[in-house]
C-alpha cells in the first residue's frame, strides 16, 4: 500500500492536469501555426512556461487504483502486479488463473 500522502498528491496532479488541460492545447495548437513569425512563438512559450509544471500531462503517474502502487502497473486493469495476482488467485479476473504445468 502506498503512503498516502504519495496518493493525494497524484489525485492534486491529476485535478491540475484536467484545470489547464484545454489552455494547454490551446497554446500547443497556436504554436503549431507555421505563419507565425518568431517574436509570437517567443510570446507563446512563455505563456506555456507559466503554466504550472505539474499541469503537463507528462507528470501523471499511474497508479493502481487498489493499491496506490506506482510501478508494475497494468493499463488494461488498472491495478499493479501483486493486486492482480491475488485477484487472479481469488478469480475475480474472468479468464485468468494460475499456471501449473
Amino acid at each position: 500500500m502506498a503512503k498516502k500522502s504519495c496518493i493525494e498528491k497524484a489525485h492534486k496532479k491529476k485535478r491540475l492536469i484536467a484545470k489547464f488541460a484545454t489552455k494547454r492545447a490551446e497554446l500547443k495548437k497556436a504554436m503549431a501555426n507555421p505563419e507565425l513569425d518568431f517574436e509570437a512563438k517567443i510570446s507563446i512559450q512563455k505563456q506555456l512556461e507559466s503554466l504550472p509544471l505539474n499541469s503537463s500531462k507528462v507528470r501523471d503517474r499511474s497508479r493502481c487504483w487498489l493499491t496506490g502502487r506506482p510501478r508494475g502497473y497494468h493499463r488494461d486493469l488498472g491495478v499493479c502486479r501483486n493486486a492482480l495476482r491475488l485477484m487472479a488467485h481469488k478469480g475475480m479476473v474472468p479468464g485468468m488463473t494460475k499456471a501449473s504445468w
